[in-house]
């Protein structure tokens, strides 16, 4: 499992901090849906929360590790969801998840603030997450180990490039789907399930 540093200066001790640092989070998310990345500025997010800017910086040191903060929790909301999902069971193998991933992607990226901007973190680094490994990477190793948890899966080399290459080709596929249709191209988002869930079930039929 990668493991991902705190992008806090140092962590809430009570709960009124803990939840200042949210609502810091939310102003940065609310600003990301209506100006992007490049019109995200540490006093934009204090105004917002409604916070001295003081209080932004004794938790983090710049609009990176606010954005990466994000970046955090979008992915520990998305692995929520997934993990949530998967237990509802109804898969014959777990190649038949990928469908029910992407529906979970999708709803996040219609209805989680700045999701749609953010994501896991492409927008402002490709190693936003971890320093160590790619977004996607860090993405790919989640679903690895629910896959594995879940279903049993023996952990193997070629699982895990398996993964990798799944979650390459379904954020291309899926980022051409949302800008072609603010709300994900119906027919795009089909063929993304199709592409994926074909690689995947050959890779299952070839191992």
């Amino acid at each position: 499992m990668t493991e991902i540093r705190t992008p806090l200066r140092r962590r809430p001790a009570q709960r009124r901090s803990a939840e200042r640092v949210q609502r810091m989070l939310d102003a940065c998310a609310e600003i990301l849906d209506e100006d992007g990345y490049d019109g995200l500025t540490t006093t934009r997010i204090a105004q917002r929360a409604e916070v001295a800017i003081g209080s932004v910086y004794q938790f983090f040191p710049d609009k990176r590790a606010v954005a990466q903060a994000l970046a955090l929790r979008n992915l520990e909301e998305f692995e929520r969801r997934v993990s949530e999902r998967l237990g509802q069971g109804g898969f014959d193998d777990w190649s038949d998840t990928v469908g029910a991933i992407i529906e979970i992607f999708v709803g996040m990226h219609r209805s989680v603030p700045g999701f749609r901007v953010l994501r896991f973190g492409d927008v402002a680094d490709v190693r936003l997450l971890d320093e160590g490994a790619e977004n996607n990477s860090v993405v790919a190793d989640r679903l690895r180990e629910l896959i594995v948890e879940t279903f049993g899966v023996a952990e193997t080399p070629g699982l895990a490039t398996a993964l990798a290459i799944a979650v390459e080709a379904a954020d291309a596929v899926l980022k051409l789907a949302f800008r072609r249709d603010p709300d994900g191209d119906p027919a795009i988002l089909a063929e993304a399930e199709r592409l994926i869930h074909g690689y995947l079930a050959d890779h299952i039929t070839a191992g």
